[in-house]
């Protein structure tokens, strides 16, 4: 695994899970399957605190509503893994684990860009040689026009990478196993930071916004001021690598890794002390069996968090829904 995290490219974030503190940058359910603030809960329990504090993105009310729950045993799986300990790691307990292709894992994936520019050069090359059978002037004059349209794209993904990433973006969207990608890597995200005890406050599957929302004050504070300790590390990572080893677990080639692996080195780089590279690479492998671990035993809880973020579900409705299958 070649230079993990570092072989981050310029590939751009917003093609995959933006995922930091303030968007730990992951749909409304059906009417049949609308679950109100107290529904679920066991007599006696009210979720409306819970509710309320999410609604304010108040995660401190958050985490106090949820202790609670956990306390008078409904929130059973909130901060069910609060601790982590890091330790060396290998390519092969990766591949171990059900991880494919592990040591492919850092190497940002080209499909959409490639599929998206061969469209493009393909499309206005077969158009071209349709509109040199044009008379006259407009035989000459239409292809040139056409041809010209592959040099734009090139010239605009110069100037403007963000705008040639929002096209690829838009026509990813037509690969089959889009929707389903990352619906499986921002409910990865959302349920390893529910296991780990980080509150969430919001997610969106939409195209190009793909994200979870972790919000924690105190953490927010450590990486502003660059005094993340190796114990927050450890937690932060893990949850950053949950998007990209669910998708390790189930595809041959992982897709949304490069958002995921810029996000962790932003958290490395605001930490003290500052680690190697070499510890850099095993932090980054550690995470992801880590998180792979997490969900291969949680594979019920992800499956139904998927299927309900799939339907827009509310934040407070994916909780009910990982409480009320485990």
């Amino acid at each position: 695994m070649a230079s993990l995290p570092n072989a981050v490219s310029s590939y751009s974030v917003s093609a995959a899970t933006h995922l930091n503190l303030r968007n730990f940058k992951c749909f409304k359910l059906p009417h049949k399957w609308q679950v109100r603030a107290s529904s679920s809960a066991v007599p006696g329990v009210d979720l409306k605190s819970l509710e309320s504090a999410i609604t304010k993105k108040d995660s401190n009310a958050a985490k106090e509503a949820l202790d609670q729950l956990s306390e008078v045993g409904w929130a059973k799986k909130w901060s069910s893994q609060p601790y982590v300990s890091r330790r060396m790691t290998s390519l092969r307990e990766l591949t171990t684990l059900g991880i494919k292709n592990a040591e492919n894992l850092a190497i940002p994936s080209v499909r959409n860009d490639a599929a998206f520019l061969f469209t493009v050069v393909g499309t206005t090359g077969f158009l071209g040689l349709l509109a040199g059978q044009l008379p006259g002037d407009w035989g000459f004059f239409v292809p040139y026009l056409i041809g010209s349209i592959s040099l734009i794209v090139l010239a605009v993904g110069s100037i403007s990478p963000g705008l040639l990433q929002a096209a690829i973006t838009g026509f990813s969207s037509f690969f089959p196993d889009y929707q389903e990608r990352i619906a499986r890597h921002e409910a990865a995200h959302f349920l390893v930071a529910y296991l780990m005890g980080l509150p969430i406050l919001g997610y969106s599957l939409d195209i190009g916004k793909e994200h979870v929302n972790l919000i924690d004050e105190r953490l927010e504070k450590l990486i502003y001021s660059g005094q993340l300790d190796s114990k927050e590390l450890d937690r932060l990572a893990v949850v950053a690598m949950a998007g990209l080893a669910a998708e390790g677990l189930k595809y041959d080639k992982v897709v949304g890794q490069s958002a995921d692996l810029f996000t962790l080195q932003r958290f490395i780089n605001r930490s003290k002390p500052q680690i190697s590279k070499d510890q850099q690479q095993n932090l980054t492998r550690w995470a992801v069996l880590f998180a792979g671990s997490l969900l291969k035993n949680n594979k019920v809880l992800h499956e139904a968090l998927m299927e309900a973020m799939s339907k827009k579900a509310t934040v407070l409705e994916c909780i009910e829904v990982i409480e009320k299958a485990s």
